[in-house]
């Protein structure tokens, strides 16, 4: 599952990965252009060791067999000055040791990281020491339940976000592209349809390949005083020939089986990225607190009716247009928020729309005319 690094100059390239079991240990080792010291930590449920290698970018194309106590890998872009590989354990396993070889005529800088198996008491104590070592020098990234900012203009303010990204890539579509790319395109093309209208100011939650934590989007949409939320993704489902796309909002109480599968899937995107879920679960209570305003969910309703018969006007759109679900990402207590799933990427018709120019250029002017028609409302109405 690889991606590529975000744009501009970085300080180390990884070059390679190459994994080897010897002595009942398993070795990484990551090519790399000059000796970097890399933040280990490990991670509970399920059970990964994370590396972060600051200011680094990824140039290797030649994938790797993971071996020994990893079942498997990831990489991709964590945040603006942070590149991310996380190790999925088959079983628990600590950090033996690490270090960096030196250039030898063959080879370049090497870091290394062995891995040696544990039982499930020894690895526990290894995740504590790890996350408190982390804790004690963390410096907090974001505010969750930050007092929105008020507009500094009669502008309305529209915050569009593309799902996924860095590396959490999404679904992989049966055209070979992952829904983080499917997504950011999408969204672009959104953001430059509704800032056709002078009386919008358009803000995306992302604008390249890099990861933005869920509750992350949510307070990027709060901080721009954002008074509409459109998350934008791509479903992909076992059955190729299931197309259609759905509009969801937000309900603690999922409307059918498929709304409950999605919601619980999409929101794994964090546990994906390697973030300790555990660490947030004061913040999902505040919101959800907060989430008594239930005037917000009611005009989020409110939009996704009136965008579910401009999306038919487009594109395919499931019989059950309109769903409801949990997820994290509409929790935002004082924004209105839709999540629109554009299509199934497991199908290929749909791949093929959201994969083309004119696609997505249908669905973006159906956003628009679906968000004049609502911000008409809200003017007509005094707000």
């Amino acid at each position: 599952m690889s991606v590529t690094g975000g744009a501009g100059a970085a300080d180390t390239s990884i070059k390679g990965i190459r994994f080897g079991e010897n002595a009942g240990r398993t070795r990484i080792v990551l090519d790399v252009s000059q000796a970097t010291t890399p933040r280990l930590f490990l991670l509970r449920d399920p059970n990964r060791v994370v590396i972060d290698l600051a200011g680094a970018e990824w140039l290797n194309t030649t994938p790797a067999s993971a071996r020994g106590v990893v079942a498997r890998y990831r990489h991709g872009l964590f945040s603006a000055d942070t590149y991310r590989i996380v190790l999925d354990l088959s079983r628990a396993a600590v950090i033996a040791r690490s270090f960096t070889l030196p250039p030898n005529g063959k080879r370049g800088y090497r870091l290394v990281i062995d891995l040696e198996p544990a039982d499930q008491d020894r690895f526990l104590a290894a995740v504590a020491a790890t996350r408190k070592a982390r804790q004690a020098s963390r410096v907090p990234e974001h505010d969750i339940v930050q007092t929105p900012v008020r507009r500094a203009s009669d502008k309305r303010v529209i915050v569009v976000d593309p799902g996924h990204g860095g590396i959490d890539p999404g679904t992989l579509g049966v055209l070979g592209v992952n829904e983080k790319i499917i997504t950011l395109r999408m969204a672009r093309v959104i953001r430059k349809e509704l800032a056709k209208n002078p009386r919008y100011e358009v803000h995306l939650t992302r604008d390249r390949d890099i990861f933005i934590p869920l509750r992350k989007r949510i307070d990027i949409a709060r901080r721009h005083g954002a008074e509409l939320f459109i998350s934008v993704h791509a479903d992909a489902i076992k059955n190729p020939k299931v197309r259609g796309g759905t509009v969801y909002t937000l309900s603690e109480t999922s409307s059918d089986r498929e709304a409950a599968r999605l919601a619980a899937k999409e929101n794994k995107s964090d546990l994906i990225a390697g973030l300790n879920l555990e660490e947030a679960a004061d913040e999902v209570s505040s919101i959800l607190i907060e989430l008594a305003q239930r005037e917000t969910m009611n005009y989020s309703a409110e939009f996704a009716g009136m965008l579910l018969p401009e999306m038919r006007r487009e594109v395919v759109m499931h019989k059950r247009g309109h769903r409801f679900a949990g997820f994290v990402v509409l929790k935002a207590p004082d924004v209105p928020s839709v999540l629109i799933e554009t299509g199934y990427l497991s199908n290929r018709a749909d791949a093929r729309v959201l994969d083309s120019a004119e696609g997505r250029l249908r669905i973006a002017r159906a956003i628009r005319r679906a968000t004049d028609k609502y911000f008409e409302r809200l003017t007509a109405m005094g707000r």
